[in-house]
């Protein structure tokens, strides 16, 4: 069965970025900056597993070996970086 950790610096980053997102007007209310992120979290933890990913380039490689996107809307992707090992991945 797979697994998915996610990074501290991960879950304190996207804590922060609802914090922006709504800080920001990129959304009015709170609660709403929180659904666009609880939606790219669930993509990691029920999704990531069924896209094929990527070989991160060297440059970026200090984000993590792997990668794939997300795409949280018309106008933005999201990329998630990961170290994958067998069944595991770990969000970086």
């Amino acid at each position: 069965m797979e697994k998915v950790i996610l990074n501290d610096a991960v879950i304190e980053y996207l804590d922060q970025l609802v914090y922006s997102l709504f800080v920001d007007d990129y959304f009015s209310y709170r609660e709403s900056a929180q659904f666009y992120v609880d939606k790219i979290v669930d993509f990691i933890f029920f999704e990531i597993f069924s896209f094929s990913h990527k070989t991160t380039p060297k440059s970026l490689q200090h984000f993590g070996s792997f990668y794939v996107f997300y795409k949280g809307n018309t106008r933005s992707t999201w990329y998630v970086f990961f170290e994958k090992q067998d069944d595991n991945f770990l969000i970086t």
